[in-house]
C-alpha cells in the first residue's frame, strides 16, 4: 500500500479502508493475534496525530494495516507508543 498523500482529497471511507486492508493482509505472512491488534489499534485511535480516523499522521499508513503487521512498530518519533503502557 502506498501513501495517498497529505491533502483532504485523499480521504477514504472506513468501508473502503477496510476492503483495502483485508486485500493487502492476504499478501502478508507475519501478523499479530487479535489481542495485540486490538491493543495497538486502541492506542492509535487515541493518538492526536490520527488523521481521518483511519490514517497515521506520522507514516501515512492505514492504522488497521500497520497495527496487524508483526514486524511493524508505532512510528511516533517520540517513541513507539505500542510498547508503552498507557495509564488512562
Amino acid at each position: 500500500m502506498t501513501c495517498k498523500g497529505c491533502s483532504s482529497s485523499v480521504r477514504q471511507s472506513k468501508e473502503d479502508v477496510e476492503t483495502l486492508v483485508v486485500e493487502q493482509l492476504l499478501l502478508e505472512e507475519h501478523l499479530v493475534d487479535d489481542f495485540v491488534f486490538d491493543k495497538r489499534l486502541a492506542i492509535c485511535q487515541k493518538c492526536p496525530y490520527l488523521q481521518y480516523e483511519t490514517t497515521c499522521g506520522y507514516c501515512g499508513c492505514f492504522i488497521a494495516f500497520r497495527a496487524r503487521l508483526a514486524n511493524k512498530q508505532c512510528p511516533d518519533p517520540a517513541g513507539a507508543q505500542w510498547n508503552k503502557e498507557r495509564k488512562e
